[in-house]
């Protein structure tokens, strides 16, 4: 995109809707499409935030991953968007089959050296008909190890600890005064537009989503008709997307805010169902909240599940 196209979709926003006086306001690039005259361009809009798809700073890891950047990119990225933004999120995957901790410690040292403020990290996934896919599957390379993706995991969050970040969401890190107010959005089940191709939104009660098919798209628009597909969400789903979300962060899940929104048979289902990851260490009860604690954090997910309302 242009600056130009950039500036005409941010001032749209901004005469369209009431804005905060000081709004977070991300842009999300490749290290490849970061050049040092696109990194000063972007610094001179209002985009006041840049979200990097670093990935590993190994060579090996990015060709793996498919990636179209190379590791000297991504380190020359960074050297120059540190210059000119302050706020600065990078992606790092973990649970690489061949990644050593070592290797995967030195990831994560030369991310701090660079002076990063917020990390998100995700285990590797392996995507249906993607390379790595095929590559596994012919026995070129290893399958995933949720041991070492564990292993990977429990270093990140003692190292991260370390250099001041708070780890505010399962795969989220940030200093403080850098906490993303966008992620946290999500986790807090606050109301969210999407717009374009794709794009989901949320607006408590229903949830939306565009479809995916540019064409599709642009000739509905033109047609003054929004293409999307919506749910309304029941009593049961929006009590599962609490726990869901709750639980993935350092605020947990409220039982006051179960027994208030949802009722008691809600609150005595939490309670119960919690009961055994309590005695087992993986959640733990603190000033009203339910908590995931240092120990259940990589299972998160699992545990979750378990607490739903089926």
């Amino acid at each position: 995109m242009t600056i130009e196209e950039l500036d005409l979709l941010i001032n749209t926003v901004t005469n369209n809707y009431n804005v905060d006086d000081k709004p977070e306001i991300t842009l999300e690039a490749n290290p490849d499409d970061l050049s040092t005259k696109r990194i000063i361009e972007l610094s001179k809009t209002p985009i006041n935030r840049l979200s990097i798809g670093i990935q590993s700073f190994f060579e090996d890891d990015l060709q793996s991953m498919n990636r179209a950047h190379s590791a000297r990119e991504a380190k020359n990225c960074l050297k120059e968007a540190t210059k000119y933004f302050d706020n600065i999120t990078i992606d790092l995957i973990y649970g690489i089959p061949k990644m050593s901790i070592v290797k995967w410690n030195e990831n994560l040292q030369i991310a701090f050296g660079f002076g990063i403020n917020h990390i998100s990290s995700y285990a590797l996934t392996v995507e249906p008909k993607t390379a790595l896919d095929v590559f596994i599957r012919r026995g070129k390379y290893p399958p995933i190890d949720e041991a070492l993706a564990q292993q990977h995991f429990n270093h990140l969050v003692e190292e991260t600890e370390k250099q001041g970040f708070i780890h505010y969401e399962i795969s989220n890190f940030g200093k403080p005064n850098y906490i993303s107010k966008h992620n946290t959005s999500y986790w807090q089940g606050k109301p969210y537009l999407g717009i374009g191709p794709s794009a989901h939104s949320f607006l408590g009660k229903k949830r939306s989503w565009n479809v995916a098919n540019n064409t599709k798209y642009i000739a509905s628009i033109q047609k003054k008709s929004l293409p999307n597909t919506v749910e309304v969400l029941s009593k049961k789903d929006k009590f599962n997307e609490y726990i869901m979300t709750g639980l993935r962060t350092i605020w947990g899940i409220s039982i006051k805010k179960i027994e208030v929104d949802f009722g008691l048979e809600y609150k005595n289902h939490l309670q119960i169902s919690a009961e055994k990851f309590i005695n087992q260490e993986l959640l733990k009860i603190a000033k009203g909240k339910l908590l995931i604690t240092k120990k259940g954090k990589f299972l998160v997910d699992g545990i979750a599940s378990d607490l739903f309302m089926i």
